[in-house]
């Protein structure tokens, strides 16, 4: 199978030339890679350039800056690198951070999933933090006997996590796409579910993070859950019920209130259509009555 690898990338003169190095050396090759530069206004664009100089299996695309909003930016940004090349070239589509370093068998242990799971429609590993100090020496060491990295437990190790997301074609085409909204790499997987596909989590392998994931919204958390929570079309009583679980299992009264005036202020045309929005709420009753 051939790889499409998208990389939207704004301000990573620190880190994109790690995830690129170890793309590189990756042991499955079949793959080609477009980083596309956000606007950055650091050096990103100059490494980066530098970097595909001598590496055909990369390019680069270049685009003005455009406007903040969290979860839309990056995936209109993804768009202009899938708009940038010939589809039908690809068996797979994979939209990676530029913070991501990957262990050399990654594309490959991939690969194998997709290639003996026919109904699987997306796939990752897991995604780790560091715990403690970042040694250049030991970049791209995964044996990490000095346990310097953790777990980013944010999420259950069953779901594909945003900085390392990657598609069949035509589960991507399913889907009709990334949404441009707060909460796309969730949609994402309720919509590739409600066509029939499997998401498939390689539990024992793990890629480094170099950033923690929305660190920059970390204080806008309860605003943000409101917004996504209108994005995926729950409607008041889910909203409320979704809004109790997080606060709870925050310990915050606060918390409640917040998600739910951010929820309630929404005004924005939904991304997902009607039937895709009966498919989500059903999916999150089911999932709410199911746990023990």
């Amino acid at each position: 199978m051939k790889f499409l690898i998208i990389i939207p990338t704004h301000n990573e003169e620190k880190n994109i030339l790690f995830t690129l190095k170890s793309l590189q050396q990756q042991t499955f090759q079949d793959y080609f890679c477009v980083i596309v530069n956000d606007g950055s206004t650091d050096k990103t664009r100059e490494t980066v350039e530098d970097f595909v100089k001598d590496n055909s299996k990369f390019k680069l695309k270049n685009l003005e800056l455009s406007k903040h909003e969290p979860g839309a930016k990056v995936v209109r940004t993804f768009n202009k690198g899938l708009e940038s090349v010939d589809l039908n070239k690809f068996d797979i589509i994979c939209k990676f951070d530029a913070d991501i370093i990957f262990p050399s068998d990654y594309l490959k242990k991939v690969n194998q999933v997709y290639e003996t799971q026919p109904k699987a429609g997306m796939v990752s590993g897991i995604v780790k933090i560091k715990k403690s100090i970042f040694e250049k020496s030991l970049v791209f060491d995964f044996q990490d006997e000095k346990r310097q990295w953790i777990y980013e437990n944010i999420s259950s190790k069953n779901h594909i996590r945003g900085p390392i997301k990657s598609y069949r074609k035509e589960c991507f085409q399913d889907m009709k796409g990334l949404r441009s909204v707060l909460g796309w790499d969730n949609i994402d997987v309720m919509l590739a579910k409600k066509n029939g596909w499997e998401t498939v989590t390689i539990k024992d392998l793990w890629v480094k993070h170099l950033r923690p994931t929305a660190y920059q919204y970390k204080n806008q958390k309860a605003e943000k859950l409101g917004e996504y929570f209108y994005n995926i079309g729950l409607n008041l009583p889910l909203a409320i019920i979704s809004s109790g679980k997080s606060s709870v299992k925050n310990k915050s009264v606060s918390e409640f209130f917040t998600t739910m005036k951010s929820f309630l202020k929404q005004k924005g045309k939904k991304e997902l259509s009607k039937e895709e929005i009966k498919y989500i709420r059903n999916l999150r009753w089911q999932q709410m009555f199911n746990r023990k």
